[in-house]
């Protein structure tokens, strides 16, 4: 019962389907070791949760969920009461942006919005007679304005509302690199006489495709086709399931330039190589979302072949 309810997890098993392909059924125990707040989801999705495997443990779970999520809502997040950002003020909006530039008399929100959009372009797809297929969910989206400290550049972000969208059915676990797999890299860098160089890529998300069924209606940052409905193909930075597509989208490449992962830590490719003096190791990339680190005798030329 409710009140006095079984600390058990016996009698449930999830059906798991793997990257490979393959399916196999996990004990309700170690889904919740390994993906409790993925498990707690999807119990609270399908309404199991009077269940009594369930009853002692989910509801806690969701409402540690809602308690992060409400701490980044727009009544306790800082950034929309923050007015000014190294001496410069910052819009919460597109018209707030140009409002901006008229009083000042220059263009830099407005060149950066521009510039913004030209970059997501790729995420965005306008059918001719503004058709919207069925089964797409419309939902609404904003731009984040920052301030870079370098240059002080302006820096919008269009960023999708995915809280408005359903849990997809594939997984949206998108897992980074340890710390500890840092360190012994640096390591076995450090012993091979490796270089070691970082790189950041730009728009990470839209070059991957997504899989959820979205549109949005265009707002005046897309100009002449401001008002029309607009479909959201690429992994677009705000939609639940964009850093799992990135990285699935990453990962193929990696795999098709020769690297695979490491048994001990999935975000650690790896392929074999060897340097002009005949010297044969492992060469590696490490990868944290969209800042990769690469390890080899000749980096650039690893990063150039991707």
């Amino acid at each position: 019962s409710e009140d006095s309810p079984s600390y058990t997890t016996k009698g449930w098993s999830f059906l798991v389907s793997w990257k490979d392909g393959t399916s196999s059924y996990v004990p309700l125990r170690e889904m919740k070791a390994s993906f409790p707040f993925q498990t707690a989801e999807y119990v609270a999705a399908y309404s199991l949760t009077k269940e009594p495997a369930f009853l002692w443990w989910v509801p806690h779970f969701v409402k540690k969920r809602d308690r992060v999520i409400g701490k980044l809502s727009k009544k306790n997040n800082k950034y929309w009461h923050r007015t000014h950002n190294y001496g410069i003020e910052l819009p919460k909006t597109v018209a707030e942006a140009l409002d901006i530039d008229r009083r000042t008399g220059t263009t830099l929100w407005r060149d950066s919005i521009e510039k913004e959009m030209r970059n997501n372009a790729p995420a965005f797809k306008f059918n001719d007679d503004d058709f919207v297929p069925i089964g797409y969910k419309h939902i609404t989206y904003h731009m984040i304005f920052e301030i870079k400290m370098v240059g002080l550049v302006r820096k919008p972000r269009y960023v999708a509302g995915g809280h408005l969208t359903h849990l997809p059915v594939d997984s949206v676990y998108s897992s980074v690199i340890t710390r500890e797999s840092v360190r012994i890299l640096f390591t076995i860098a450090a012993l091979n006489d490796l270089d070691v160089i970082g790189a950041d890529v730009q728009n990470a998300y839209i070059n991957a495709p997504t899989k959820e069924k979205v549109y949005t209606t265009a707002g005046p940052e897309f100009g002449s086709n401001q008002g029309r409905p607009v479909l959201i193909v690429r992994a677009l930075y705000g939609l639940k399931s964009s850093g799992a597509r990135w990285r699935d989208h990453f990962a193929a490449i990696l795999r098709e330039n020769g690297f695979k992962s490491s048994l001990a830590d999935p975000d650690v490719l790896m392929r074999k190589a060897k340097k002009p003096c005949g010297f044969l190791y492992w060469e590696y990339l490490l990868a944290y979302v969209d800042d990769i680190l690469i390890l080899s005798h000749a980096p650039h030329a690893v990063i150039d072949s991707l």
